[in-house]
């Protein structure tokens, strides 16, 4: 018997030895590749537009306060942002949390003066701060002026204007008596109340 019929033989035997062994690895394989065929493909994921930390509301939004995350398509809002380019410089209507994705209806609109026809918008600091964080972006308030010395009555300069921001707060370094809102007044009443700022105490009312 040959060198080389003599190997066949054994490496015959060795395969009849384990040919159970063999069968069931076989198996396994067909069956790991049929399992992987038919798995589905991952689903799609929709990167949006989220707060990359709790953000306090109704001022304009900076890069630092943006970051974007993946979503599972059926988890996406309606008028949901996915650039930061939609949203930098855009005022936020109210508080907003780390992670919540950023929608047009948390913004205010690219104009501030929108839907308020005939008006400018006119910066008003109100001398009780505590009184501005009462307010929030869409509140209309009556504006107030009144002698710092506390003599006379306080005069009505605007009612019903409408807020249409809260620009965010300075350091307290910085900061001055008061603090800022925008309010979308006719241009005679902004002026009015750009005077009355320079002698007077502001104050506001919340009309509705």
């Amino acid at each position: 018997m040959t060198r080389l019929a003599r190997a066949l033989r054994r490496t015959r035997r060795a395969v009849l030895a384990r040919r159970r062994p063999l069968a069931a690895l076989c198996a396994g394989l067909a069956v790991a590749v049929g399992l992987r065929a038919n798995a589905a493909p991952p689903p799609p994921r929709t990167t949006l537009l989220v707060a990359a930390h709790d953000l306090p509301g109704a001022g304009a939004l900076r890069p630092d306060d943006l970051t974007t995350r993946s979503f599972a398509p059926d988890s996406v809002p309606a008028g949901a942002l996915e650039s930061p380019a939609q949203a930098l410089g855009r005022t936020t209507v109210g508080p907003v949390r780390a992670g919540e994705p950023l929608t047009d209806a948390r913004l205010v609109g690219r104009s501030m003066l929108a839907g308020y026809p005939g008006t400018v918008a006119a910066p008003v600091r109100i001398g009780d701060p505590a009184a501005v964080g009462l307010v929030r972006v869409g509140d209309r308030v009556d504006l107030l002026a009144a002698d710092p010395q506390g003599t006379g009555e306080a005069t009505l300069l605007a009612h019903d204007a409408p807020v249409v921001a809260i620009p965010r707060r300075a350091a307290a370094t910085d900061l001055v008596s008061g603090a800022l809102i925008v309010v979308a007044v006719p241009d005679a009443t902004a002026r009015s109340l750009a005077a009355a700022g320079v002698t007077s105490f502001l104050s506001l009312t919340i009309s509705r």
